[in-house]
């Protein structure tokens, strides 16, 4: 019976990692994390670039997986993937790139997204997975 109860436990737990990874938007249209927790040092729940400006960045960001919408205000530049969007800003002479849920990324930077969708309008619908239901 405990061998029973592991296996079922096993496979749950494989089935939820499975289920958290599908949703991570690191897929063919998400944010690429895993390619700037790569490329990038890490410093908390961000990514710093050193040396480079956050124009060319976001051109290396975008030239890796395409956004879906590119935008760019205040020094800063702005990518859009779906649900999630990445910035990418001026940081002590290099680039520091923040990735976050579209309606926050959204509300912090409206100024500079007039031609993005409104995440609070009617007809947003995301981008990610099942848009447009």
């Amino acid at each position: 019976m405990n061998s029973a109860r592991l296996v079922r436990g096993a496979v749950a737990a494989t089935l939820v990692a499975l289920l958290l990874s599908a949703c991570s938007s690191d897929g063919d249209d998400g944010v690429p994390r895993s390619w700037i927790r790569d490329t990038y040092t890490v410093s908390g729940s961000r990514w710093i670039d050193k040396d480079t400006s956050p124009s060319r960045v976001s051109d290396a960001i975008h030239k890796h997986r395409k956004a879906l919408d590119r935008s760019s205000g205040g020094g800063k530049r702005f990518l859009r993937y779906g649900d999630d969007m990445v910035t990418v800003s001026p940081y002590r002479g290099g680039s520091l790139i923040e990735i976050e849920d579209y309606r926050n990324g959204y509300r912090r930077h409206q100024q500079h997204l007039v031609n993005w969708p409104n995440p609070n309008s009617q007809s947003y619908r995301g981008g990610g997975p099942g848009e447009g239901k």
